[in-house]
């Protein structure tokens, strides 16, 4: 069964003892922050404070702080099984002509039930502030780090549509809370959301942008996918939950979001208006530089009555959002595999905060197969930030990074093995001598042989045989080891 709201997975969690309620008040000036790293780091439950000093909301931090709680928050028990089934959706859009309706009957049979659908109401809009009502202090938003520039809206899901084809985007991008109505909006340049801004500022236009906060989870992680263009997020998130995304029209603009929400912020983003946001805290273990992004203003702020503020923190791994990274990996690893069907299994590790280290196991068959998918890899939209990707034969475990480690360190002749290119980055990357791009590193850790140039014999690596293994598996008990 679909959650219908936020509340609801806070209290399957609860029952399954993976919720802790925090009584005592703590400050969301870093307070909140330090107990939620300090349990991050341990694996802990997700966390829900009471109360927050100065608001009377709730804050929800690290509830998808654990592969088990992954699990919940998608409904499933395996998150590679659920990445079987998502290519069907990848593939899917609403059909708008007869013609196309009768093209989609045999899916539409199939996944009748998880398009969007809009409601008359939704408990988002229990409370409706507008005009100089607005006020973002009412919600506790969270300052994370010492050197934060103030704080920040770190769950936000960000709804906007291409000015040009009306197409929506659902993305999620940080917001510093400036003031009782302006926050910035930290976009960056190869997002979608970034893409609508740049169409509607070309035509000297505002763009009406809308803000859930704390829909159900399925939204919440849809907002984070690195899905194509053209498929919808909220129909992505009405798979993931089996179920619809009820959308609920936006009070001052021209959006919807979903009506389960706990928070929503509307308004607009003028052009060529910036100002001077961060640094943050990021997720990359280091604080991203001040720059300027642009602005949003709050047109109006509504809320359910019983809110609850979700946030989440990010820093040094593993943190929260590494869960949510390694579900990415999971449940599209079979859309990468449909285009390089080679690949057996690849890792995005945890320390590589989603975009320094790839490791990719192949069935590797012809020389220079290694470099076809390092090229490929690089090709593959956001896998194109990718800073360092390994490859690794069919047997290496790849979700082992001691294995993979010991692979590299043996497997590799630094001056035949490694490819050094240029090419895009992650806009937090701060090592590159410029912003957005700089250099890549492609390292080659599989067996070679002559093909290849490597006319030397190759050892093998060392197993046990069967047999002994066997022998052994049938005795361990006795053994009281």
């Amino acid at each position: 069964m679909a959650y219908k709201d936020l509340q609801d997975f806070l209290r399957l969690l609860e029952k399954k003892g993976e919720l802790r309620r925090i009584k005592p008040e703590l400050d969301p000036y870093l307070e909140i922050a330090e107990v939620t790293d300090r349990v991050s780091k341990a694996v802990g439950p997700a966390l829900y404070f009471e109360h927050p000093k100065g608001s009377r909301f709730p804050v929800v931090t690290n509830a998808f702080g654990s592969f088990p709680r992954m699990h919940l928050a998608l409904g499933c028990d395996d998150l590679d099984a659920l990445g079987h089934r998502i290519d069907a959706v990848l593939e899917m859009e609403k059909p708008d002509g007869l013609i196309d309706k009768l093209k989609m009957l045999p899916k539409l049979a199939k996944m009748a039930g998880i398009f969007p659908k809009t409601v008359n109401s939704g408990r988002c809009q229990d409370v409706v502030l507008t005009d100089d009502d607005v006020d973002l202090s009412l919600l506790p938003v969270l300052t994370t780090w010492p050197g934060d520039a103030g704080p920040f809206i770190t769950l936000p899901v960000v709804v906007t549509k291409d000015p040009e084809s009306g197409k929506r985007n659902v993305g999620m991008y940080r917001m510093q809370v400036f003031d009782k109505n302006t926050t910035g909006m930290h976009w960056h340049r190869h997002k979608g959301g970034a893409y609508h801004y740049h169409l509607a500022e070309k035509r000297g236009e505002r763009l009406p942008v809308a803000v859930a906060i704390g829909p159900d989870p399925a939204c919440t992680y849809a907002a984070t996918a690195p899905l194509p263009e053209d498929i919808d997020e909220f129909l992505f998130a009405g798979y993931l939950r089996q179920a619809p995304v009820e959308l609920v029209q936006c009070k001052t603009v021209d959006l919807q979001v979903p009506a389960s929400s706990q928070f929503v912020l509307e308004g607009y983003v003028d052009p060529g208006e910036r100002r001077r946001e961060g640094p943050f805290g990021d997720h990359t273990g280091y604080y991203s530089l001040a720059d300027d992004y642009p602005v949003f203003h709050v047109t109006a702020l509504t809320h359910r009555k019983d809110a609850v503020y979700p946030a989440t923190l990010v820093g040094p791994p593993p943190m929260e959002d590494c869960y949510m990274g390694k579900a990415t990996e999971r449940l599209f690893l079979p859309l990468i595999k449909k285009q390089l069907p080679e690949i057996v299994d690849m890792s995005l590790p945890l320390e590589g905060v989603f975009h320094n280290f790839c490791f990719v196991s192949i069935d590797k068959r012809y020389p220079g197969q290694t470099r076809k998918i390092m090229y490929a890899i690089w090709g593959l939209g956001q896998m194109m930030f990718t800073k360092i990707i390994v490859v690794v034969d069919a047997g290496v475990n790849v979700q082992n990074t001691s294995e993979v480690l010991w692979r590299l360190g043996n497997n590799v002749d630094p001056q035949r093995d490694i490819v050094i290119v240029d090419g895009p980055l992650d806009a937090l990357d701060h090592a590159s001598p410029t912003p957005f791009y700089g250099g890549k590193i492609g390292i080659d850790a599989t067996k070679k042989g002559p093909e290849e140039g490597h006319m030397r014999e190759w050892p093998d690596s060392l197993v046990m045989s069967r047999e002994i293994k066997g022998r052994i598996d049938a005795l361990w008990d006795e053994l009281g080891l």
